[in-house]
């Protein structure tokens, strides 16, 4: 796919312009929708290039025809460098529009890609969109591209109640350790944390390592602090695994080692875990069977842990 930017000041190319129309046009529901065009039913070049005309005058903004690989338009994006509450430091997507002929292809996705590689390019660290309430197509196809709801409000342009997203686009490398403690009848001890970008989630004991740690080391650490166990020691490695979240504020891209052993089942305890609890937002802890690990419907660290407890003990 490649972008071709619309120039500001300069008249649309009538075949384009008609392609484009057409693009609007098939997307009939969103254009009920939006009420952006007096009759969604009946959409006119015209129109199309009055608006695109609005769009280009606003400073920061750009228009970019997304083309697949034989040169059609198949998608259409606006873009705003800079949103005009100063308070916002982010990069907006305004609008990202694939032609309904070609929906389920894997153009919208791919154009969000793009839009995000260009702005990671000039160094912005996020970007926003907003989704109006009524459309949960799009705000479920934004949220599998990792855009997360940050608040609800009217969008400036006509008062439509909208949900704004975000999506985090640099993050920091951490390296991190878990160890899964299995008690004699298979359970898993858990802890349950709230974070501020990913929500509550349960995960084994275990956080970012020191520098000079290894990551042995580190989930012995952890496991003390959090659990208040120093008499285990970490077994095999059970898996690694990558995920993004937000530290003291910082969003970092994390990548853990996770071991597992063998421990009774006891009740996390000693004079630092209480503290180690407020710090990390642990909000309790709780030892979970293999089956109620495959029936839980908050997120559970690492992901498919019940399966990977199972290959183990097999």
């Amino acid at each position: 796919m490649m972008l071709e930017p619309l120039v500001s000041g300069q008249d649309i190319p009538v075949p384009l312009l008609g392609e484009l129309t057409a693009l609007y046009a098939s997307n009939r529901a969103y254009q009920r929708l939006s009420g952006d065009f007096p009759d969604p039913d009946d959409i006119r070049p015209g129109q199309v290039a009055d608006a695109l005309a609005g769009e280009l005058a606003v400073p920061g903004a750009e228009v970019l025809v997304a083309r697949a690989g034989d040169g059609r338009p198949v998608g259409i994006a606006i873009t705003l460098a800079h949103h005009p509450d100063p308070a916002d430091p982010d990069p907006w997507i305004g609008l990202l529009m694939v032609d309904a002929a070609e929906h389920g292809k894997g153009h919208g996705r791919t154009l969000a890609e793009l839009l995000e590689k260009r702005f990671r390019a000039e160094g912005r660290a996020a970007v926003r969109l907003a989704v109006l309430d009524g459309d949960p197509g799009a705000l479920a196809f934004w949220t599998s591209l990792g855009y997360r709801v940050i608040a609800h409000r009217p969008d400036r342009a006509l008062g439509r109640p909208c949900a704004v997203l975000r999506k985090v686009l640099h993050r920091t490398p951490r390296r991190a350790a878990r160890i899964a403690v299995v008690d004699p009848e298979g359970a898993v001890l858990l802890l349950r944390y709230d974070n501020t970008e990913v929500g509550v989630h349960w995960a084994l004991p275990g956080g970012g390592l020191e520098p000079g740690e290894t990551p042995r080391e580190g989930a012995l650490r952890e496991l003390a602090e959090e659990a208040g166990w120093s008499d285990l020691e970490p077994g095999p490695l059970l898996c690694t695994w990558e995920h993004d979240f937000t530290h003291t504020g910082v969003p970092v891209r994390q990548h853990e080692h996770v071991y597992v052993t063998r421990g009774p089942r006891r009740a996390p305890a000693g004079p630092e875990v209480a503290a180690a609890h407020a710090t990390d937002l642990i909000l309790e802890w709780r030892w979970w069977s293999r089956r109620e690990l495959a029936e839980e419907r908050e997120p559970v660290w690492p992901p498919d842990l019940a399966r990977l407890l199972d290959e183990w003990e097999a």
